[in-house]
């Protein structure tokens, strides 16, 4: 997954949001399709990249433009990679309910809540921190002959 351009850090957080309320009327209805929905979303951001993800464009052309001017960008990579962690729990939790596994649905979508919310409440990524500590402790080719 290439890094891509920087992003406007308020857009990941509004995204955080709509995810947080999207799945817990998830988790309140067991509505599932709805979960699929959203694994959708998180495919896209995740690899066809931020600039195409849903909650991304929402925030680029109705919210940024109301809000101040901000120069603060962050790196995509990281966003990315945690849209690729709320996909495969999300993915998890769709395939749970639709295939009568409910439990796992449950605690799969439990699990993408949570991440969701604390991006959202407290504006903590997790799937940014993990991304973070994998790229710490993978070894970097330096370009030496071994």
């Amino acid at each position: 997954m290439s890094a891509g351009p920087a992003v406007d850090p308020r857009g990941p957080r509004f995204s955080a949001v709509l995810t947080t309320v999207v799945i817990a009327v998830v988790l309140i209805t067991g509505w599932w399709p709805l979960l699929a929905i959203q694994t959708v979303i998180f495919a896209l951001g995740a690899f066809a990249g931020l600039k195409y993800a849903p909650y991304g464009l929402v925030y680029r052309y109705v919210v940024a433009p109301r809000l101040a001017k901000t120069s603060e960008r962050e790196d995509a990579a990281p966003l990315r990679f945690a849209q690729a962690v709320g996909f495969v729990f999300a993915l998890v939790g769709t395939v749970g309910y639709a295939t009568g596994l409910t439990t796992l649905g449950i605690v799969a979508t439990a699990f993408a809540l949570f991440a969701a919310f604390i991006n959202a409440a407290f504006n903590f990524c997790l799937g940014c921190e993990m991304y973070l500590l994998l790229k710490r402790f993978t070894p970097t080719t330096s370009g030496q002959a071994t």
